[in-house]
């Protein structure tokens, strides 16, 4: 029975009836504009949550329980006055200012403190220049960020030439990160599209061909923001799903046109009819992409299981992209080639390309290199190998934790408050440790266990919850040291943000040897269909391991030790975020598997029609090599653009994204493929008798070739 669904017959369908294709799409991405208008800003969230209940979570319970309230926000206004305290025009300003906060009203704001009413000089610096206004948000941190730009924008108004004001705390931190986090969305995309554009431009050879890919990962990029905000009104999301999307999107959206095109183009110069050039595409290409397609959502799937909102974000963005990606290049591709026919070869550039990419272009090159390492397979793997595995030596000294206050930006107000609490009075006041003690004979014995211990501040009970200020930066390892030892301390559950960071790090490393299993085991089982070879799995496994510990080394050696740091323009910081590792993991297998099926795709192609194994190798590999250092130059700069961007977190992310895949489509593809397959010649292709019962699912479409019986390892 042929499946109507099946990769084949929707590239056909949608080529015979394309202006219909075309205007479903077009409904589609209107429809899209407007939920993303509608919905999508509402949806997400700053607020790191969690699926169980941690131990801080159990304590936010508890707080809420026993005062019918969350924990307060407290924010600070930083003012300094040159003029000092004791000008009245000093005092005149902060109690308009405290006035204006005020008057937001009860649903924004439950209290402000300043140093006069109640004669507090706690909240004046020595020397009476800088001045704090405490103001206790209403509702919960979630509630806090969003109506924090309101407080912000009353702060604002309040600088003169005489006085600033800035202010601190989580829901102002949370607003600043916010901000620049699309500011470096912008960044990201402002170098990822263009350079996308120019590699596009140096393998087609021609503007129509080139901007094909770009328009249909726009496309795939909106419908899947569309498919998140509907989602974000069943789950909380986080609003780091925006830069996942863009990333992912751009990056495999143009990589499944720019293999499903070139596939297209080779059809037609092969003497293939239009309409027979997209049949046979779809039979291939199209097969290939939805296969691969297939690999990255499995690697993916493993950060849905993670409790965290992070990286059910995380993940369920990426894989809504993906799968966006898929269904606009089996369906929107072949109805717009339909249309074009020819017209995809308009714009040619190719006098503008140097005569050495024009070479490269023709696949001379490659098939030289390919040849070379076959001459000396073992050679080859042995060296490659052991430069990847010399590369991740670095990753066993790796520390994890989270970017602090201290790595923002220094232009942003929220820093410029931190760093005036930090010098001048007291950080502790950002993020308190609250224990909702069962009384004052536990408060008590809590508090005697840390005093004079420098990390801690004066703890005060109020209303059953004894808050107690970390001095420290929130998301320092300093002040997670410190909450574990409040928790060894307390018999009751310790809550606060920098509890939640404790939580945040014990689930990833409880998680992370999960994950890395249910990944491995799902990939193996996906390639071990797709290609009916027991072979394949596990060489690809191996190499694509070895990339991932290589990226995992370069990324600790440059962002954690500083080395070259200055010279990629990164923030040197004593930590790795602590969801990369598992981040990367997930993604960088899904794009090395992405690259593997398409080279394999091509390889096995060869196999089933000739049956030799140098033919074979050289043939795939010369075939595709464009394309896949194309699609993984356009990759690395995508991910390049967002580690251009301010906040550590982006750095790091995109610097061991497009690490890795370099090191994949170079050193991997290139070297380690043909020297390992060489070797293995047709026990590549080696399926047990046992395994025999596995169903034939052919990427390679019906080529009228005959597969060779593999002989046994």
């Amino acid at each position: 029975m042929i499946n109507p669904l099946s990769p084949p017959r929707l590239a056909s369908a949608s080529a015979r009836n394309p202006w219909r294709v075309i205007t479903i799409w077009a409904a589609l991405l209107v429809a899209s504009i407007a939920i993303i208008a509608t919905m999508l800003a509402g949806v997400l969230t700053t607020e790191q949550g969690f699926t169980g209940t941690p131990e801080s979570q159990q304590a936010a319970a508890l707080i809420a329980a026993r005062a019918h309230a969350p924990a307060a926000v407290v924010e600070t206004i930083v003012v300094h006055a040159p003029a000092g305290v004791t000008d009245p025009r000093t005092k005149r300003a902060v109690v308009a200012l405290a006035a204006g906060v005020e008057a937001l009203g009860p649903t924004v704001v439950s209290s402000v403190v300043t140093p006069f009413a109640g004669g507090d000089r706690s909240l004046v610096s020595a020397d009476g220049t800088d001045i704090l206004v405490p103001v206790a948000m209403a509702g919960t941190l979630k509630q806090a960020q969003d109506s924090v730009d309101q407080v912000l924008a009353v702060v604002a108004a309040a600088n003169t030439p005489t006085l600033t004001a800035h202010m601190t705390g989580q829901a102002s931190i949370a607003h600043d990160i916010n901000a620049t986090s699309q500011t470096d969305l912008s960044t990201g995309e402002s170098i990822g599209i263009p350079v996308a554009l120019l590699i596009l431009l140096l393998v087609f050879g021609a503007l129509v061909s080139a901007l094909l890919p770009l328009m249909l990962s726009i496309v795939a990029i909106v419908v899947s923001l569309a498919l998140t905000a509907i989602v974000g009104e069943f789950y909380s999301l986080s609003f780091f799903v925006t830069n996942m999307i863009t990333m992912m999107g751009l990056a495999v959206g143009i990589d499944y046109v720019l293999f499903i095109v070139s596939r297209f183009r080779e059809e037609r110069a092969a003497g293939l009819d239009k309409l027979a050039a997209i049949d046979r595409t779809g039979e291939t290409a199209s097969r290939a992409v939805f296969f691969s397609g297939v690999t990255v959502i499995v690697a993916l799937l493993g950060m849905l299981i993670v409790p965290t909102s992070i990286f059910v974000s995380l993940g369920a963005g990426a894989i809504l992209v993906v799968l966006s990606a898929i269904a606009a290049a089996l369906t929107l591709v072949p109805a717009v080639l339909s249309l074009l026919g020819d017209r995809i070869e308009r714009g040619s550039v190719g006098r503008l390309v140097p005569s050495g990419l024009r070479r490269m272009r023709t696949g001379g090159f490659w098939g030289r290199a390919v040849t070379g390492v076959m001459r000396r397979p073992i050679v080859s793997l042995l060296v490659t190998a052991g430069l990847l595995g010399f590369a991740a030596i670095p990753y066993l000294s790796i520390s994890t934790g989270t970017a602090g206050v201290s790595t923002l930006p220094s232009s942003l107000p929220s820093r410029q408050a931190y760093d005036v609490l930090q010098s001048r009075f007291s950080v502790g006041r950002i993020a308190p440790a609250d224990i909702p003690v069962t009384g004052p004979d536990e408060a008590r014995q809590i508090a005697t266990a840390i005093t004079g211990d420098p990390r801690y501040g004066t703890p005060a009970l109020v209303n059953g919850v004894l808050e107690i200020p970390i001095n420290l930066d929130p998301n320092s390892l300093a002040a997670v040291d410190a909450i574990r030892h409040l928790r060894t301390v307390s018999t009751t559950p310790v809550g606060g943000s920098t509890s939640m960071s404790v939580d945040y790090f014990d689930i990833v490393d409880t998680y992370l040897p999960i994950v890395f299993a249910i990944v491995l085991a799902l990939s193996f089982l996906v390639l071990l269909v797709a290609f009916r070879s027991i072979v394949v799995p596990f060489v690809a496994i191996a190499m694509n391991l070895l990339s991932v510990g290589a990226a995992y080394g370069v990324l600790v050696f440059v962002m954690q030790q500083g080395h070259l740091a200055g010279l990629f323009g990164f923030q040197q910081v004593p930590t790795i975020e602590a969801w990369l590792p598992l981040f990367l993991f997930s993604v960088l297998f899904g794009l090395s598997m992405d690259y593997h099926v398409f080279l394999l795709s091509r390889i096995r192609e060869r196999w089933l029609a000739t049956g030799d194994v140098e033919d074979s190798i050289t043939f795939g590999i010369t075939s595709s090599a464009r394309l896949i250092t194309g699609a993984a130059l356009i990759m690395v700069a995508v991910f390049g653009g967002f580690a251009a961007g301010q906040l550590v977190m982006f750095q790091q992310m995109g610097f061991g994204l497009a690490v890795a895949v370099l090191l994949d489509a170079t050193l991997v593809r290139t070297i380690l493929v043909p020297a390992t397959m060489k070797l293995l010649g047709r026990r590549n292709w080696y399926l047990p008798r046992g395994l025999h019962w596995l169903p034939t699912i052919s990427i390679e479409g019906d080529l009228g070739g005959r597969e060779p019986v593999a002989t046994r390892p």
